[in-house]
């Protein structure tokens, strides 16, 4: 994707709807050049383009989420993406880190990719990695697959990296999830004993979500941007994670 495509993107998240001159004179392009892109970014499904404007995508839709600090998340995607190694089977749980770092792995035949995200799922549909989808049930703003099925699936799967997607984190809750059933999973992949790392924004850092994702001390990596506060980064470091601060 191109930078300026990027921008694009950040911007309209930030605004919900713009018209394509507003964009043309934001980006200081043709017109021309912002019809293409959105006719592009439409296509991939990025955004939902109308008669003169773009509009963002329901904020439920993995793909706003995406659209947030796009950037910077590619870069946290790259980043992670490299500690997988040739014949690794990592699972990825969700959101829009993950969902980027999915993307980054999607050609490389030799890795196995397991999820619970039915959206990851998609994304890897055209690549040449090993994709296997978890079962259980379908939540449909998420995409992701939660309940008792989904934990049993877990059982009969091994892998030696997981990368979890988080809603909060401060010293006093640790890492946080607005969701109580996608938390519940969490739970169960933390405890197949993993390297358990946690791949997340810094937006994420200084929130509280109402329930717990790693009550017993299972994660042993984050990696996320530089832009985190830097005590909430040393309350990190002091638990005895590895943090990898990316940009």
């Amino acid at each position: 994707m191109h930078p300026r495509q990027q921008a694009l993107l950040q911007y309209l998240a930030e605004h919900r709807r713009v018209s394509v001159t507003e964009l043309a004179a934001r980006l200081k392009v043709s017109e021309v050049t912002i019809r293409q892109d959105l006719s592009q970014l439409s296509e991939q499904g990025f955004l939902k383009r109308r008669h003169g404007f773009a509009e963002a995508l329901d904020q439920d839709d993995p793909d706003v989420r995406m659209q947030a600090n796009f950037a910077t998340k590619v870069g946290l995607a790259r980043h992670a993406a490299a500690l997988v190694a040739d014949g690794e089977t990592v699972f990825i749980e969700g959101g829009s880190a993950n969902a980027l770092l999915a993307r980054e792995l999607a050609n490389r035949s030799q890795v196995t990719v397991i999820t619970v995200s039915h959206y990851i799922a998609h994304l890897l549909r055209d690549g040449d990695c090993t994709v296997v989808l978890l079962g259980g049930q379908l939540q449909k703003g998420s995409e992701s697959l939660v309940g008792p099925l989904t934990r049993r699936s877990l059982d009969w799967v091994y892998f030696s990296k997981a990368f979890i997607g988080i809603d909060g984190y401060t010293p006093q809750s640790g890492f946080t999830s607005r969701d109580m059933m996608r938390a519940d999973i969490v739970h169960a992949v933390l405890a197949k004993g993993a390297d358990n790392i946690v791949l997340s924004d810094a937006s994420k850092f200084g929130q509280l979500a109402p329930n717990p994702l790693d009550p017993d001390g299972m994660i042993v990596r984050v990696i996320t941007d530089a832009g985190i506060d830097s005590g909430l980064a040393r309350a990190l470091r002091e638990r005895g994670l590895t943090l990898d601060l990316i940009g």
